[in-house]
């Protein structure tokens, strides 16, 4: 593999000033000048300690949010408000709508809020903005229509009342594991939320606002007179009507709960939420739990110096982005993924393990593992931690998909070859191991966390109240345990292909969860099976191969909707972008398609839309948060995937191997003992 020889040094202004990197060869052709120019971009957004670290925006309804609970709170900044309400006007639809995602449909409950949180903020009701948003939720079915969680918003500042809210007594913290509905039956994320919820339901409070400032005007019924808004579906006793018939019940009996029974839950709920926000980066890393736990805590007389509630204030305060003119908030920050993937993308397009850029990324990664067991040890007890988590600090809750990425960057980067550090990624190994579920998946946080029938539950209208295992994920630790030398006859990777090939769909995509979404689903997985080894001739990679070849799109590109979600019609549909076109280009050069006209297609696109600063623009989103609900833009995303992508095709071309293959040919790697094998 030819390297320049004379090392390139960045530029003086540079984060990563004297930092080194050499590329797989002089800049002699367009793609190794792109993927040069892109490469240094990147390393230029290093920070100085070695991570990188992307915006994350989600939509109107966390920034709308943030300003309902200061007010909540009485601590409202009036310049910072200001710039709030800048942002919420700039990113509403020409319909007077907000969107879920950039170019989305309108959506009635980030509409309420962010109309909701800009009337708080001074905006003239009969201003344009406000308007087109009251015109459009009177055409959408009224305030009544929003979701379960802006109900629960509207209920604390009195615009609705909590008789239209389901029912979460907070005598829910009793509830045994065997029992039907239990905190360790949900996700990780619900269980952060729902716990300071119900401390919220119990005491059911009400921020009163001036007349002026209220929302009646959004209703198209009188919010006072309204009872049970979650009607009956007809059918029968479904198991979502006996779950409304359930939220009766425990509607009309909450009254009558002994008040020594409630005092006693509400002591371990609190108990509860404190021990879990113990960390810096706030209750679990995202926002939502956070502004919870601050009402919760105040609810339950916590003073403004009670340490819990002056460090969740911190978390909070830190997911603030301040510009000149606007501001928002982030739903959470990702660092460790950001730089996992960074990293991976410049060891990929050729900078050294022992370069400066790379060696200061490792030891970043390796100063953020997680030793302590967090919820996850309760359907494994004796599987010790090792795994990473997404954001700074959320020690609780590492995942698969960050660890799995980390550990391959981490190989890339060469840090097995010290002892002390091999057998700290053995030990993160063990922990992805052990945390396979039964039917060969793995999910994000959690084991055997797939009741979807709690999804029927009128509190969980969102549809993501579980962590069931999924293929892109799935494909993520086998891509991990191939690239260690692991085949396909290792039997946690046989009941994973298993998994799969049971996933697949007709068309020979694969669904994304975590991800936007065939297109996200389709190259974890072809990237997997790439590296596995598998014969690419197989009826079921051939048809992947097939389908992802036929949704290209016709300037080169490959984009999706969020819609896709909604209506699977839209798998693949959309206008090209820069992540998911090197996702797809990812996912075809790991099965053998690099010298394909649809690569060499792929490729040209991302070469003619790279910008000047060697960055690619991308507005779209990409992310996903809850498919249908939530979804997120990665401002990395078209950083460092481009990246990755672009390097993969300059050494296919050139007939030299990705650092992956490199260390998967070099034999099997001995991180040391496994001491979890998820039984055959």
């Amino acid at each position: 593999m030819k390297l320049i020889e004379d090392v390139e040094t960045f530029l003086s202004n540079s984060p990563i000033d004297n930092r080194e990197v050499r590329y797989l060869e002089p800049q002699s052709d367009p793609v190794t000048a792109s993927l040069t120019k892109a490469s240094q971009a990147l390393l230029r957004r290093q920070a100085n300690d070695g991570h990188w670290l992307f915006e994350l925006e989600a939509d109107a309804t966390i920034p709308a949010e943030y300003l309902l609970l200061q007010y909540f709170l009485d601590n409202v900044d009036a310049a910072r408000e200001q710039r709030i309400a800048a942002y919420l006007r700039r990113i509403q639809l020409p319909s007077g709508a907000w969107s879920l995602f950039a170019n989305g449909p309108g959506n009635v409950s980030a509409t309420v809020k962010a109309y909701f949180a800009l009337k708080l903020a001074g905006e003239d009701p009969d201003s344009p903005v406000m308007t087109r948003a009251r015109n459009w939720i009177h055409a959408n079915g009224g305030a009544e229509s929003c979701n379960v969680f802006t109900r629960i918003t509207l209920a604390v500042f009195g615009q609705m009342p909590w008789r239209t809210v389901p029912a979460m007594p907070v005598e829910i913290m009793f509830l045994p594991k065997w029992w039907v509905f239990n905190l360790s039956k949900v996700s990780y994320w619900s269980r952060c939320v729902i716990v300071p919820l119900l401390i919220i339901f119990s005491f059911r409070p009400v921020k009163h606002v001036r007349p002026e400032q209220g929302i009646g005007e959004l209703f198209l019924a009188d919010p006072a007179k309204m009872g049970n808004i979650d009607k009956f579906h007809p059918g029968g006793m479904t198991r979502k009507n006996a779950f409304l018939a359930m939220d009766r019940v425990l509607k009309v009996v909450d009254g009558f709960v002994p008040a020594g029974i409630r005092r006693n839950a509400l002591k371990r709920a609190e108990q509860w939420l404190r021990a879990h926000m113990q960390g810096d980066g706030g209750i679990g890393g995202i926002y939502p739990a956070m502004a919870n736990a601050a009402v919760a805590l105040k609810l339950l007389g916590a003073r403004d110096d009670d340490a819990d509630f002056v460090r969740n204030l911190k978390a909070i305060d830190d997911l603030v982005l301040d510009f000149e003119h606007e501001t928002y908030v982030q739903p959470c920050l990702s660092p460790v993924w950001d730089t996992g993937l960074a990293l991976a993308a410049i060891t990929e397009a050729g900078a050294r393990p022992d370069s400066p850029a790379v060696q200061s990324a490792v030891d970043w990664l390796f100063d953020h593992q997680v030793f302590i067991k967090g919820d996850w040890s309760s359907n494994a007890p004796d599987l010790e931690s090792g795994g990473w988590c997404f954001q700074f600090e959320n020690d609780l809750y590492p995942d698969v998909d960050d660890t799995g990425m980390v550990l391959m960057s981490l190989l890339r980067a060469g840090a097995q070859n010290r002892p002390a550090r091999r057998k700290r990624m053995a030990q993160a190994l063990n922990w992805v191991l052990g945390m396979q579920n039964p039917d060969g998946s793995w999910a994000a946080f959690d084991i055997g966390n797939n009741c979807e029938y709690l999804n029927d539950i009128p509190f969980a209208d969102h549809g993501a109240l579980v962590d069931p295992g999924t293929a892109d994920l799935t494909g993520r630790v086998i891509e991990l345990l191939a690239t260690l030398g692991y085949d396909a006859s290792f039997p946690p990777i046989a009941r994973a292909l298993e998994f799969l090939k049971r996933e697949q769909l007709e068309c020979g995509a694969w669904y994304g969860r975590w991800g936007v979404n065939y297109l996200y689903g389709t190259w974890s997985v072809l990237c997997a099976l790439g590296l596995l080894g598998e014969d690419v001739h197989k009826p079921y990679i051939a048809k992947a191969v097939a389908w992802l070849k036929s949704v290209q799109n016709d300037d080169g590109g490959w984009g999706e909707t969020c819609n896709s979600y909604d209506d699977p019609v839209l798998k693949a549909s959309g206008v090209s972008v820069a992540s998911q076109t090197a996702w797809a280009l990812l996912g075809l050069m790991a099965v053998g398609e690099a010298s394909s006209e649809t690569v060499r297609r792929g490729v040209e696109y991302l070469l003619r839309t790279q910008n000047a600063s060697g960055e690619w623009d991308e507005e779209e989103y990409t992310g996903t948060g809850f498919p249908r609900v939530f979804y997120l833009r990665y401002h990395g995303y078209a950083k460092y995937f481009p990246v990755w992508a672009l390097a993969n095709y300059a050494r296919a071309v050139r007939g030299i191997k990705t650092c992956q293959e490199e260390i998967r040919d070099s034999g099997p790697i001995d991180l040391g003992p496994l001491a979890v094998l998820a039984a055959a």
